[in-house]
């Protein structure tokens, strides 16, 4: 098992709460499994699944990863997420760090800390919460947003497999917030992206809400056709 310790005076008794509530109420293959946790003195201690192959951004750090392990990446994502937000749950800090993975070829969402659970009353959120080159745009500018901020996330993810790393990464968070809110991601063309990726993230990077794709829709799109299993990562 992997054990991660949370503050309650750092981050709050409620927050803590909503991220244990959320695990232990959403089981999937695709979702690190929480098991149980503990109160010691100032902190609470989460027992959880261990993933024995590290994190994604691991991987990307040291190579860059051929087009059918991305594809099986962004289809094992996509199935938690659709998940996820069937359950009314958004991530919202969907990035390669957050993505682990284990020797067996599983790909599971880890770390529900920013999470924001969606009630009738409150279908759209609006507090700026993520990690700024992974926001999507509607989150950047402070408007109202819903699960589809998830799809952004992992889009970038899919620019991270495939170059090493996430646009405006060398930038600081406020330039980058500038760029993401003005003009999204740089052109997918001039990263020089295999053609199949570019369509792909095409759809998980529209500017417009509207227009990207959601979880359960880019389960369907044919460049997750070319999934290989990650054994061979």
């Amino acid at each position: 098992v992997a054990v991660k310790q949370l503050n309650l005076q750092h981050q709050g008794c409620a927050e803590v709460l909503k991220e244990i509530l959320v695990m232990r109420e959403n089981r999937n293959p695709n979702i690190v499994t929480y098991f149980e946790s503990y109160l010691v003195n100032e902190a609470v201690l989460l027992v959880l699944e261990y993933m024995d192959g590290g994190s994604l951004a691991d991987v990307v750090s040291v190579r860059r990863m051929a087009v059918g392990h991305i594809a099986t990446v962004c289809r094992e994502c996509l199935q938690g997420l659709a998940f996820l937000h069937a359950n009314q749950v958004i991530h919202r800090d969907i990035k390669s760090d957050n993505i682990l993975l284990g020797r067996d070829g599983s790909v599971k969402l880890a770390d529900f800390g920013l999470c924001a659970v969606l009630s009738p009353e409150q279908s759209k959120q609006r507090s700026m919460v993520g990690t700024a080159c992974w926001m999507a745009p509607e989150v950047v500018r402070g408007e109202p947003y819903g699960p589809k901020v998830d799809t952004w996330s992992l889009g970038i993810v899919g620019i991270e497999m495939a170059k090493g790393e996430a646009p405006y990464i060398r930038e600081t968070s406020d330039r980058a917030n500038y760029l993401i809110s003005k003009q999204g991601v740089p052109d997918l063309h001039k990263l020089r992206l295999p053609r199949g990726l570019c369509a792909f993230l095409g759809c998980c990077l529209q500017m417009e809400a509207d227009r990207r794709g959601s979880a359960k829709e880019l389960l369907q799109h044919p460049f997750l056709q070319s999934a290989e299993p990650l054994l061979s990562l």
